[in-house]
């Protein structure tokens, strides 16, 4: 059987048709050279048999560029690094609102907005010249489950009443824009429908097409501390507590590295991974 005739298992349980487009686009992301995309893929390819998940696939990709290039490695894990800013949504909403700083915005994460009816907490609230955005953040832990419609729904309904409201919070001060749901996941169909017509903003790993988290992560070279593959587990939650969240950020606080007791050594590769992963 030809690798292009073979099914493979997604994370969603579906079962799809292997592409090498799609691994050798995902390596050529990272910006790996040809030469050493194609001998990952050749590897690969002599590995597959038929319903392999996409997870396995991905290990064992991944675990070919780290032995070659381990900060090309943390690009290529950068979804999953995502996942693991869990396990609360607070680190990701941290994530997207520097990322919305870098763009320009004016961000401010938690705050408490009085509607007409009720009043809100809202996530992250963003401000570019005299126009205030409020955006909602729906963090999932674990590849697989999608934003559906109710989400942009309950969304839509709390930002219409913080709407009627508006002038009284902000007399004169700034203009309240369409309202954002940003999700680490996908968003179902039904959503992005209901999304479109409603007039909300929505943000997802892929989508808007080309304009996704994962393209303006790659854009701004805003990681998250979680894509290093020199970190521990235990390492990486240490400074998510310390709200060090970009590897941007430990850059700029390298003494928690000191904090955690990390060896002159280790401590030298570490960074320069992540100084890599930020040029």
């Amino acid at each position: 059987m030809s690798t292009s005739e073979l099914h493979i298992i997604k994370s969603s349980g579906e079962k799809a048709l292997f592409s090498v487009d799609k691994l050798r686009n995902s390596l050529a992301h990272t910006g790996a050279d040809t030469a050493l995309i194609e001998t990952i893929i050749a590897q690969v390819n002599e590995e597959l048999y038929p319903n392999i998940s996409t997870r396995e696939i991905y290990n064992r990709a991944f675990a070919l560029l780290k032995k070659n290039k381990s900060h090309l490695a943390s690009k290529y894990k950068l979804k999953k690094a995502i996942y693991e800013l869990g396990p609360t949504g607070f680190p990701f909403e941290r994530f997207v609102s520097a990322i919305l700083d870098f763009s320009g915005y004016r961000t401010k994460i938690g705050q408490i907005l009085k509607g007409k009816c009720v009043s809100h907490e809202v996530d992250i609230t963003a401000t570019k010249s005299d126009e205030t955005t409020v955006i909602e953040c729906k963090f999932h832990s674990e590849q697989g489950p999608k934003c559906n419609v109710k989400i942009p729904l309950y969304i839509h309904s709390r930002f219409q009443d913080i709407k009627a409201n508006w002038p009284k919070i902000a007399p004169q001060k700034s203009r309240l824009m369409k309202g954002w749901v940003v999700t680490n996941t996908r968003f179902t169909k039904d959503a992005l429908q209901y999304g479109k017509c409603c007039g909300l903003y929505l943000l997802s790993w892929d989508y808007p097409k080309n304009n996704g988290l994962k393209d303006r992560i790659d854009r701004l070279g805003l990681y998250p501390i979680t894509v290093s593959t020199l970190l521990s587990q235990r390492e990486k939650q240490f400074l998510l507590s310390r709200t060090i969240v970009l590897c941007k950020d430990l850059i700029n606080d390298k003494f928690y590295l000191d904090h955690l007791g990390i060896s002159e050594p280790r401590k030298t590769k570490i960074l320069n991974e992540i100084t890599h992963l930020c040029l």
